[in-house]
This record gives structure tokens, sequence and C-alpha cells, in this order.
């Protein structure tokens, strides 16, 4: 086992916040010289079956861990899930049945051991212990907090000012999260920026059942590929680990320019002093953004996929954007003749039926923003109707693309 000064250097990387680094110090003090593994735990709510990047900052910190020799414990929220988390939340979480949180984990590990070892992870279910809570159990649990304590915190504190109403069933999700720690008897625990108060009532409870604290570590929110919000799926700025080679490659260089630091450092596992040198390089003009955005992009495609498919989908990116070609692998999608009017057809229906967009709503927003051409020549309306020629080209947005075919 490395020493602690090595450890704390290969564990700084990425993180906004320990709390406390001298309370890490002397748990990792411990732990060499006793030569017992520390338990790191992130707890996971299973609330939808795909991991995207944003997900994977947390992880890769347990990667490290994991390989400094420690125990990773992955909680996997089969009761909080249900609750919902209200952290950065502006209203009440919908209530997921135990079935749907099932359901969801099961993928969930599947993608999860793309990053993680597998054979050097603990996976538990907090349905567990909290399946078998009296009613009793929940009020000595609930009696650990106060309200007031509570709307302190901005989450809630803006929901009351602001007149958005606050379930009672919200108030226990701090105290579930924090009670899995005790259960677990974790050392240190990962989470985002957001999780602080959660993560803080883990270390109170422990406290009062007779553990030690555990250390926080606070990983930074990874901004969605728009720039602007938290990656996430329901607002379509996030990348899935689970993607096609090209989607991640496509997505990766629709980033802005100022993000591809925090994604290589947060993200990747390239040296920090490598990437300095390429901040410094396109600083001083001596690497064009657009070349470190492509390895950046085939980084990612490397991890998740292949080295193979990384060089293929930059030689193909290439081709498509910067030689203006069609891709080569232009799906086919067959469109029932019965679906045309007089030879035409509404091309917001169109979109839907090359499964090019999730609804209606988006393909028409699409085409307004004038994200959609047909055989190269650009849609200026959403209420527009189009001819089809069997064979024809749907293009929505920079990397969708569909050859229509007639059945």
């Amino acid at each position: 086992m490395k020493g602690v000064e090595e450890q704390l250097k290969f564990l700084r990387r990425g993180v906004v916040e320990i709390l406390s680094e001298e309370e890490l110090k002397t748990k990792l003090k411990k732990s060499v010289e006793s030569g017992k593994p520390l338990r790191v735990k992130l707890g996971i709510d299973p609330t939808a079956p795909d991991v995207h990047l944003g997900f994977t900052v947390p992880l890769r910190k347990l990667k490290a861990f994991q390989e400094l020799g420690h125990q990773v414990v992955i909680i996997i929220g089969s009761y909080t899930a249900m609750v919902g988390d209200p952290s950065g939340k502006n209203s009440t979480r919908p209530q997921l049945t135990e079935e749907a949180v099932m359901a969801n984990a099961k993928y969930y590990k599947e993608q999860i051991f793309k990053i993680l070892d597998e054979k050097k992870t603990e996976v538990v279910y907090n349905g567990d212990w909290f399946s078998k809570f009296s009613f009793n159990d929940v009020i000595a649990l609930a009696s650990k907090i106060t309200v007031a304590s509570l709307l302190e915190h901005d989450y809630f504190q803006n929901r009351y000012k602001n007149g958005i109403p606050i379930s009672l069933h919200e108030f226990i999700y701090p105290l579930m999260q924090g009670w899995d720690s005790v259960e677990v008897k974790a050392d240190i625990e990962m989470g985002g920026t957001d999780q602080r108060f959660n993560i803080i009532v883990g270390r109170a409870l422990q406290k009062e059942n007779g553990q030690e604290a555990q250390v926080a570590l606070f990983m930074p929110i990874l901004l969605g590929i728009d720039g602007k919000a938290k990656m996430s799926k329901s607002l379509g700025n996030y990348i899935g680990i689970n993607e096609t080679p090209g989607d991640i490659f496509g997505k990766a260089m629709s980033i802005p320019d100022v993000l591809m630091e925090s994604y290589f450092e947060l993200l990747t596992e390239v040296p920090l002093e490598e990437i300095a040198r390429l901040k410094k390089g396109i600083a001083d003009g001596s690497l064009h953004p657009r070349a470190v955005k492509v390895m950046l992009a085939k980084e990612l495609v490397r991890m998740y996929h292949s080295a193979e498919a990384a060089e293929k989908e930059a030689l193909e990116f290439d081709r498509v954007f910067s030689d203006k070609q069609l891709p080569s692998d232009i799906p086919d999608v067959s469109v029932a003749k019965e679906e045309f009017s007089d030879g035409k057809i509404w091309i917001v229906k169109l979109i839907t039926l090359a499964g090019l967009a999730s609804g209606r709503n988006e393909a028409g927003r699409l085409v307004d923003q004038g994200a959609v051409s047909l055989d190269e020549i650009k849609i200026e309306s959403s209420k527009d109707a189009v001819s089809v020629n069997n064979g024809s080209i749907l293009k929505v947005g920079k990397r969708k693309f569909a050859r229509i075919k007639f059945k």
C-alpha cells in the first residue's frame, strides 16, 4: 500500500473539497499502519436505466481508491430511490415502484463495472435494512434531525419561500442516506457538491452510533455538452457510456471549448501535466482547440469501446464534417407509402417515424431551429409537408442521418 502523501496526491485530482483533509490523513495513516483497507461508500439511486459521463465522475474516484487497495462499497438505493433525493431539485421527484428501481439497478450494475473492478466491489441494497424498519424505527430516525435544520438548506428553503410544495417524505431522505453510512460502517463517502447536507447527516448519525465519522470527498457537478446545465438525460445534454462510438465522439466534439479541461480532468486518466500542456498550447496558439477536442473525443471512445473505434470515428468525423461528405453507415428506415398524402408527408411525422427525435414536440423544435434537412435542402418550418424519394437522406442535427426507403 502506498504512503499517505502519495495516496493523497492521487486522490485530490478533481476533488472540490475534502471534509476534512486532516481526518482523511488520519484514516489513511491508520490504514497504512494496520494494513486494513478503508471502506469507501457511494450511494446510487437507480432512477433511470442509463449511466452518463456525469455519473462516472465519482465512479472514477472510487476506481482510484480501488487501485490504492481500499474497499469500495456501492449502495444501491432500492428504498431511497422510491423516496427520491430532493437535493438540488425545485419540485418533488416522482416516486418509483420497487420493481422499476430493481430493473434499473440491473442495468446500472452492468455499466458501472465498465469502470470499477467487480471483484473488488461490495454491492449492497439499502432495502435490506430499511425493509425491516418498524414504524417505531422510522420515528426514532426522524427524531435525529429538526425541521429548522432541514429548512436551512437551499433546496428546501427556496421551495418553501417560493410556495413550492415539499412533501414530508422528502425530509426523510437525508436521514436514510445518512443511515446507510451507519449500516456499512463507511470511512469515506463520495458525492457531488449537491450531496453535502446528506453526507454531513451521515457523519452525525455515525458519531451518535459510536462510529468514527466518515470523511466526505465532494466532486464537482459536471456540466452537460451544452455547457449550461448539469449533465442530465432529461435535458438531452448528456453522453451515455453505452452509446455508440459515433455518438460519443460526435457529442464530445460539440462541447464548448471551455469545458475541455474539466472533461479531461474528471472523465479521463490523462495526466494533469499533459492537461496543463494542452491548456497552455491552446492559450499560446500552438495548439488548435479542435485538435485538442479530437484528442478528448478519441480518449472517451477508447475508454468505453476501443482504440480502433476511436481512430475510425476520428476519420469518419473528418470525412463528414470537414470534407462535407455523407456518413458511410447511414441506416435505412422503412416508411409505408400509406403515410404519404399526394406524395408528401409532414416533416415532423417523417422525423418521428425515422426515429431521429423522441417525439413530435422535439422534432418540431429541431425543424424550427434550422437543424433539419432533406437531401441537403434545409426545411424551414415545422408545418411543412415534404416530397420524399425512395433513398432520400434525412438529416437531423449534426450527427443523425436516415435513408428513407418505401415499403
